[in-house]
Protein backbone atom coordinates (compact mmCIF):
# COMPACT_ATOMS: atom_id res chain seq x y z
CA UNK A 1 0.00 0.00 0.00
CA UNK A 2 1.49 3.29 -1.08
CA UNK A 3 0.02 6.25 0.78
CA UNK A 4 2.11 8.68 -1.24
CA UNK A 5 4.31 9.39 1.76
CA UNK A 6 7.97 9.57 0.84
CA UNK A 7 10.65 10.11 3.49
CA UNK A 8 10.97 13.74 2.32
CA UNK A 9 7.23 14.36 2.70
CA UNK A 10 7.20 12.78 6.14
CA UNK A 11 10.19 14.88 7.18
CA UNK A 12 8.52 18.03 5.83
CA UNK A 13 5.34 17.25 7.79
CA UNK A 14 7.28 16.66 11.01
CA UNK A 15 9.39 19.79 10.46
CA UNK A 16 6.25 21.89 9.90
CA UNK A 17 5.02 20.86 13.35
CA UNK A 18 7.92 22.85 14.79
CA UNK A 19 6.59 26.00 13.13
CA UNK A 20 3.09 25.70 14.57
CA UNK A 21 2.14 27.12 17.94
CA UNK A 22 1.66 24.10 20.16
CA UNK A 23 -0.82 25.80 22.46
CA UNK A 24 -2.70 29.05 21.86
CA UNK A 25 -4.38 30.99 24.68
CA UNK A 26 -6.85 33.72 23.68
CA UNK A 27 -7.95 36.00 26.51
CA UNK A 28 -9.51 39.48 26.42
CA UNK A 29 -8.42 40.23 22.86
CA UNK A 30 -4.85 39.14 23.57
CA UNK A 31 -3.06 35.97 22.59
CA UNK A 32 -0.23 33.87 23.94
CA UNK A 33 1.44 31.27 21.76
CA UNK A 34 3.46 28.39 23.19
CA UNK A 35 5.97 27.26 20.54
CA UNK A 36 8.70 24.68 20.82
CA UNK A 37 11.28 27.46 20.98
CA UNK A 38 9.52 29.81 23.37
CA UNK A 39 6.49 31.77 24.48
CA UNK A 40 5.14 34.65 22.38
CA UNK A 41 2.72 37.19 23.87
CA UNK A 42 0.90 39.84 21.88
CA UNK A 43 0.40 42.49 24.57
CA UNK A 44 3.05 43.66 25.00
CA UNK A 45 4.73 41.94 22.07
CA UNK A 46 7.37 39.74 23.67
CA UNK A 47 9.27 36.55 23.01
CA UNK A 48 10.68 34.54 25.87
CA UNK A 49 12.81 31.64 24.70
CA UNK A 50 12.40 28.26 26.36
CA UNK A 51 15.77 28.37 28.13
CA UNK A 52 15.11 31.76 29.73
CA UNK A 53 11.60 30.72 30.68
CA UNK A 54 12.82 27.56 32.40
CA UNK A 55 15.99 28.83 34.07
CA UNK A 56 15.77 32.62 34.38
CA UNK A 57 12.16 33.72 34.85
CA UNK A 58 10.67 30.68 36.55
CA UNK A 59 11.92 29.13 39.76
CA UNK A 60 9.74 26.06 40.19
CA UNK A 61 7.47 25.13 37.33
CA UNK A 62 4.04 23.64 37.96
CA UNK A 63 3.46 20.19 36.45
CA UNK A 64 1.45 21.54 33.53
CA UNK A 65 4.47 23.52 32.35
CA UNK A 66 7.04 20.80 33.01
CA UNK A 67 5.40 18.89 30.19
CA UNK A 68 6.38 21.65 27.75
CA UNK A 69 10.15 20.91 27.68
CA UNK A 70 9.41 17.18 27.73
CA UNK A 71 7.24 17.67 24.64
CA UNK A 72 10.05 19.60 22.98
CA UNK A 73 12.45 16.72 23.64
CA UNK A 74 9.97 14.21 22.23
CA UNK A 75 9.43 16.35 19.15
CA UNK A 76 13.19 16.73 18.56
CA UNK A 77 13.50 12.94 18.79
CA UNK A 78 10.74 12.50 16.21
CA UNK A 79 12.42 15.05 13.94
CA UNK A 80 15.75 13.23 14.22
CA UNK A 81 14.04 9.93 13.46
CA UNK A 82 12.31 11.46 10.43
CA UNK A 83 15.71 12.68 9.19
CA UNK A 84 16.79 9.05 9.46
CA UNK A 85 14.12 8.29 6.86
CA UNK A 86 16.26 10.08 4.28
CA UNK A 87 18.98 7.54 5.07
CA UNK A 88 16.53 4.61 5.05
CA UNK A 89 17.05 3.95 8.75
CA UNK A 90 13.79 5.38 10.10
CA UNK A 91 11.55 3.14 12.17
CA UNK A 92 7.96 4.38 11.70
CA UNK A 93 7.00 2.99 15.12
CA UNK A 94 9.58 5.22 16.78
CA UNK A 95 8.79 8.39 14.85
CA UNK A 96 5.03 7.95 15.11
CA UNK A 97 5.24 6.99 18.77
CA UNK A 98 7.36 10.02 19.61
CA UNK A 99 4.89 12.27 17.78
CA UNK A 100 1.96 10.81 19.71
CA UNK A 101 3.81 11.21 23.01
CA UNK A 102 4.75 14.80 22.09
CA UNK A 103 1.08 15.43 21.28
CA UNK A 104 0.01 14.01 24.64
CA UNK A 105 2.59 16.19 26.36
CA UNK A 106 1.33 19.31 24.59
CA UNK A 107 -2.21 18.26 25.40
CA UNK A 108 -1.23 18.18 29.08
CA UNK A 109 0.12 21.74 28.81
CA UNK A 110 -3.08 22.92 27.08
CA UNK A 111 -5.29 21.21 29.66
CA UNK A 112 -3.28 22.72 32.50
CA UNK A 113 -3.65 26.18 30.98
CA UNK A 114 -7.36 25.55 30.48
CA UNK A 115 -7.71 24.69 34.17
CA UNK A 116 -5.94 27.94 35.10
CA UNK A 117 -7.99 30.11 32.74
CA UNK A 118 -11.15 27.99 32.67
CA UNK A 119 -13.17 30.30 34.94
CA UNK A 120 -12.39 33.32 32.77
CA UNK A 121 -13.57 33.78 29.18
CA UNK A 122 -10.38 32.28 27.77
CA UNK A 123 -9.99 29.94 24.85
CA UNK A 124 -7.17 27.40 24.96
CA UNK A 125 -6.41 25.64 21.68
CA UNK A 126 -4.11 22.58 21.65
CA UNK A 127 -3.00 23.18 18.05
CA UNK A 128 0.32 21.33 18.26
CA UNK A 129 -1.12 18.42 20.20
CA UNK A 130 -3.76 17.77 17.57
CA UNK A 131 -1.36 18.35 14.68
CA UNK A 132 1.26 15.97 16.13
CA UNK A 133 -1.25 13.16 16.52
CA UNK A 134 -2.67 13.87 13.05
CA UNK A 135 0.78 13.65 11.42
CA UNK A 136 1.48 10.40 13.28
CA UNK A 137 -1.84 8.96 12.14
CA UNK A 138 -1.69 10.20 8.54
CA UNK A 139 1.95 9.49 7.71
CA UNK A 140 3.13 6.80 10.12
CA UNK A 141 0.18 4.59 11.01
CA UNK A 142 -0.16 3.29 7.40
CA UNK A 143 3.56 2.37 7.44
CA UNK A 144 3.16 0.54 10.73
CA UNK A 145 0.19 -1.42 9.33
CA UNK A 146 1.85 -2.09 5.98
CA UNK A 147 4.97 -3.54 7.53
CA UNK A 148 3.01 -5.73 9.89
CA UNK A 149 4.30 -3.91 12.93
CA UNK A 150 0.96 -3.56 14.64
CA UNK A 151 1.16 -2.70 18.31
CA UNK A 152 -0.05 -5.37 20.67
Amino acid sequence: MDDGSSPRRRLAAVACLGLLPWTVVLLDGEASFVFGFGLVNTNPPTLVNLYDYLFVYTGGLPGRLQAWPAGVDLYVGALASAVGGLLSVEDPRLTGGLLVCAGLSHGHVAYGLYRVYGASPATVLPVGALASVAVAWWFYWPLVQERGLRPV
